[in-house]
């Protein structure tokens, strides 16, 4: 049985408090994005243990038992007689970018076990378990647009519609750490209600909706300001970094014009010739 996790982007993200767990509140928007990971599990009688696990595409920065594909398996096991199973991940969601492969590939193994051995987890039960694996992992159990609130695991649904729209999303080859990149932004009152994104203009956002990471995150990675900088001066409607970085994204009107994705292609030979560039529809 096979699936296809999903990576997320943020509109908007701020840091609202430093909670006394240790972690932070937040207000963001997530909403998904059709670039895509592979998840393939197989019931075995042959593996050395309780699993046995592959991995192609992009090479895993950390040994398999702190995978969270892993750690998905092992909190279900703790409830559920589980067979032996080979697990197959496709990687190429890019890490440390701030799109949630980790996150999403995570929330799907759990989908993919309910799914292969009947478990009848519901949703809730699903998002529950995803919520002990990290904060945005149940976003990907549904992967309905949200606003996203708390530690970012409290979701509200929102009307947000963005089929009219292309994404630019780029990729530098730089990778910034979530712990990092929290020790250096200064906790402050969200200054626009994101609930209420869809009573603005589109063009509006690069006024009202920021992402608070973006100030300490380009002071460290300058070339990631200059990648937002260009996106604006070839016509994004609106740009901005996902998450923690360093993924940044480019917003623009459909049909995305030849002449836009040139004119990026050949910044990034000049600025950042190691950045990987895709063109995704939005939803």
């Amino acid at each position: 049985m096979i699936n296809f996790p999903n990576a997320k982007i943020n509109i908007g993200l701020f840091i609202t408090e430093k909670r006394p767990d240790g972690f932070h509140s937040i207000e963001t928007i997530m909403t998904a994005i059709p670039l895509y990971d592979a998840i393939e599990i197989i019931e075995t009688t042959d593996t050395i243990g309780d699993f046995e696990f592959v991995n192609y595409g992009t090479p895993i920065d950390c040994k398999a038992d702190n995978n969270l594909i892993v750690k998905a398996l092992t909190l279900l096991k703790s409830d559920f007689a589980i067979p032996p199973i080979r697990i197959f991940l496709q990687k190429n969601i890019p890490f440390g970018a701030g799109l949630g492969g980790g996150s999403a590939d995570a929330a799907f193994m759990l989908k993919l076990l309910n799914n292969k051995f009947q478990l009848h987890l519901s949703v809730e039960a699903m998002q529950n378990y995803a919520k002990k694996l990290g904060s945005d992992c149940a976003f990907f159990v549904t992967n309905h647009t949200t606003f996203a609130h708390g530690r970012g695991d409290i979701f509200e649904p929102i009307n947000l519609h963005l089929s009219n729209y292309q994404l630019v999303l780029i990729v530098p080859a730089v990778h910034v750490r979530t712990a990092d990149a929290y020790t250096h932004v200064q906790p402050h009152k969200a200054p626009f209600d994101l609930r209420f994104i869809d009573k603005i203009d589109i063009w509006q956002w690069k006024d009202c909706i920021i992402n608070d990471f973006e100030t300490s995150v380009f002071q460290q990675y300058p070339q990631l300001q200059q990648l937002k900088t260009m996106l604006y001066e070839v016509g994004a409607v609106y740009a901005s970094m996902s998450g923690s970085g360093s993924a940044l994204y480019g917003i623009f009107e459909k049909p995305l014009a030849t002449a836009v994705l040139e004119q990026i292609d050949q910044f990034l030979v000049v600025h950042a010739e190691d950045a990987t560039r895709f063109v995704l529809d939005l939803q």
